[in-house]
């Protein structure tokens, strides 16, 4: 059984790589490094398919030394041990060079075995992860290596890799390939930056091909079924969720609605309206907010019946929630108050109620000083009078400031029209 083509067609040199010009390009961090041929201890961070196995290949095939490869998901102390094993033997003179995929999968005690052998050169480690590796690696091996951030490739970075990989599938099956500009567009598009993706629909597009004449003819209605939301680059557990999630409260917090709706759409699609829901509820109170308090009220109802609903006809209320809080107005006036008064409440110490605050059935006819002078809001004109509510160590202290839209200024107004503007 024959390798995929994405294996088949694995560059061999830097140049072939796809994208990462931020990195690989003329005169770039990791170029620089690999071309100095004194090889560090680095650590691949990026998406799948973006050239992190393909650059550790290269490294290590051209550095001269011994060369172990594992895998996080499979990999076991006793592998780790045998690799440490092979330490100042006849075969390792020229260095240990460790290639480690998907770190992450290794647990603290196998990646603290290998520890020691990193720092004091014994081993030279190259490790990639789909996942960010100061939440997944252990701080101690991350210390001792330098992160490299692999971006996806772009979909103009895609085209000439897929015309290679269509030229290639010709001369192997000895048969001419037929397709347009579209064809190669829709592959470059549908396959969310990813390369391997890329490479494998492009042979499977040539595969379910129509073959007349002695030629093969991609034709775009069987390569739409086959990459079919390919593009949807996404992880529920991984970086893409969080990443997705934050661009979407961004946008909305930024009162861009076609953005907004574009990355809950992506949510949408991938089927996770929950964390969605979730995050338009605390966008409504944290961003909205007072500007508009009845926000959390309307999207409170569009997501229970959102999740009522399910998909498909959950995006319709998601919908609307998403425009309404990108266009409505915003304070987070409330946010700050709150987060202020927790923040002092971390650096005081014990604080004590005003007396005539507390409640009035603690005192007894013999306690040593009797009744609370409380004042009663309802007893004075505008139902207001000024006492102190604070406690002793936090009288003056302001956590709220009105914000400057019309629901705030009109709170303000009223506020100063009862306390005849006291300070």
């Amino acid at each position: 059984m024959s390798a995929p083509l994405a294996d088949r067609i694995r560059p061999k040199t830097l140049d072939e790589v796809v994208g990462q010009e931020h990195i690989l390009g003329k005169n770039k961090p990791l170029r620089r490094i690999i071309e100095s041929g004194k090889v560090h201890n680095m650590i691949f961070y990026g998406t799948s398919g973006t050239g992190k196995t393909t650059v550790a290949r290269i490294i290590a095939e051209n550095c001269g030394m011994t060369l172990h490869r594992l895998n996080g998901t499979t990999a076991s102390v006793a592998d780790i041990k045998d690799v440490i094993a092979d330490i100042g033997t006849f075969g390792s003179e020229n260095g240990i060079l460790l290639y480690l995929d998907e770190i992450q999968y290794l647990n603290k005690k196998q990646q603290q075995t290998l520890l020691e052998y990193i720092e004091n050169g014994d081993i030279t480690l190259i490790a990639s992860t789909t996942e960010n590796p100061y939440f997944s690696v252990y701080s101690a091996i991350i210390s001792r290596c330098t992160v490299f951030e692999f971006r996806p490739v772009t979909a103009i970075q895609l085209i000439p890799a897929i015309q290679r990989a269509f030229r290639i599938l010709s001369e192997e099956n000895n048969t001419e390939i037929i397709y347009n500009e579209e064809v190669l567009n829709t592959i470059a598009y549908n396959c969310g930056g990813d390369v391997r993706k890329a490479m494998n629909t492009a042979e499977l597009a040539v595969t379910c091909g129509d073959f007349a004449d002695g030629k093969i003819t991609v034709t775009l209605d069987s390569l739409k079924i086959i990459a079919q939301k390919s593009n949807m680059r996404y992880d529920r557990d991984g970086d893409q969720h969080f990443d997705i999630l934050s661009a979407f409260h961004k946008s909305v917090r930024g009162s861009d609605e076609n953005a907004s709706l574009h990355y809950a759409s992506r949510l949408i699609e991938a089927g996770d309206i929950v964390p969605l829901c979730r995050r338009l509820l605390c966008i409504a109170c944290e961003d909205v907010g007072l500007a508009y308090p009845n926000a959390i009220v309307i999207t409170k109802a569009c997501v229970d019946s959102a999740l009522q609903l399910g998909l498909p006809e959950a995006r319709l209320p998601i919908a609307e929630a998403v425009i309404l809080l990108a266009t409505a107005p915003k304070s987070n006036s409330a946010y700050k108050a709150i987060d202020s008064a927790i923040q002092d409440l971390k650096n005081c110490d014990s604080l004590e109620f005003p007396r005539h605050l507390q409640n009035c059935h603690f005192d007894g006819k013999g306690a040593e000083v009797y009744g609370q002078n409380y004042l009663y809001p309802h007893d004075f004109p505008n139902h207001y009078v000024k006492q102190q509510y604070l406690p002793n160590a936090l009288k003056g202290h302001v956590y709220y400031e009105f914000g400057d839209n019309k629901q705030e200024q009109s709170a303000l107004l009223y506020r100063k029209k009862i306390t005849g503007n006291e300070k």
